[in-house]
C-alpha cells in the first residue's frame, strides 16, 4: 500500500475572519495536491458547524481521500465521513468499536487514535483501532502540551511493536516525512505543511515523491 497522507485541520492557525469557509478551501486544495485523509480536528466548534464543515468536506472529495473527523463519531457518521479519530479526552476506543460492531454502522468506518508511548499504541490496537496517531516526532508548537520530540528510533520501535498502521505527526514536513516512512511508518499527518504552503506544485510533486517510497 501506498503511504499515508494525511492533512490535520486547525483553523486558529488560519487566523482569518472567516475561518471555516478559509478551512474548506484549505481542505479542497489539500486534496488537489494529493492528501489521502484529511482529519477535521476542530474541537471547539460547535456540533451543527462541524457537521456542515463535514458535510462540505465529504461532498468536495477528491479521487479516494478520505474525511475523519476527530473525537464526534456522531458528526462522522452523520456526514457519511470515512472515520473518526480519537484523542486522550474521547471516548474509549474500545467502546467506540464494540458499538460500531454491534449497530448498523458502516462495516469499513476507521477508528484511530492518537498516541504518545508504547502502552498507549498497544492498547488501542488491542482494541480494535484501525490505527494510530504516535508523535510528537519532531519539534512542533501545536504538540509542545505533550512533551518533548519523541525522535524517529522511538516512532521505529512503536511500528515494529504493533500490527496496526502508525501514522506519525508532529512537525512532521516534506524534509523528513521520507525518514518516518523508512522508520516504518504507514504515513505521514500534519497541519504547518499544508496550511502554510504557498507553493502547491511544489507541495504537490513533494506528496507524489512520498508516495512513490
Amino acid at each position: 500500500m501506498k503511504p499515508i497522507v494525511c492533512y490535520v485541520t486547525d483553523r486558529k492557525a488560519l487566523g482569518a475572519a472567516d475561518p471555516a469557509g478559509n478551512l474548506l478551501a484549505k481542505i479542497r486544495a489539500a486534496m488537489a495536491v494529493g492528501v489521502d485523509w484529511v482529519q477535521i480536528r476542530e474541537r471547539e466548534m460547535p456540533a451543527r458547524e462541524l457537521l456542515a464543515l463535514a458535510k462540505a468536506a465529504v461532498g468536495a472529495r477528491e479521487g479516494d481521500a478520505r474525511i475523519l473527523v476527530n473525537d464526534r463519531l456522531d458528526v462522522a457518521l452523520a456526514a457519511g465521513a470515512a472515520g473518526v479519530h480519537l484523542g486522550g479526552a474521547s471516548a474509549p476506543a474500545r467502546e467506540v468499536v464494540r458499538w460500531l460492531r454491534e449497530t448498523n454502522a458502516p462495516a469499513k468506518i476507521l477508528v484511530g487514535v492518537s498516541c504518545h508511548n508504547l502502552e498507549e499504541a498497544r492498547s488501542a490496537e488491542d482494541a480494535g483501532a484501525s490505527y494510530v496517531f504516535f508523535g510528537p516526532v519532531f519539534d512542533t508548537p501545536s504538540k509542545k502540551p505533550y512533551g518533548p520530540p519523541q525522535g524517529i528510533a522511538r516512532l521505529a520501535k512503536i511500528c515494529s511493536a504493533v500490527s496496526i498502521p502508525v501514522i506519525a505527526i508532529g512537525g512532521v514536513n516534506e524534509g523528513n516525512g521520507a525518514e518516518c516512512l523508512r522508520a516504518g511508518a504507514a504515513g505521514i499527518a500534519a497541519i504547518r505543511m499544508f496550511q502554510e504552503s504557498r507553493e502547491p506544485e511544489k507541495l504537490k510533486r513533494a506528496i507524489a515523491n512520498l508516495h512513490d517510497g
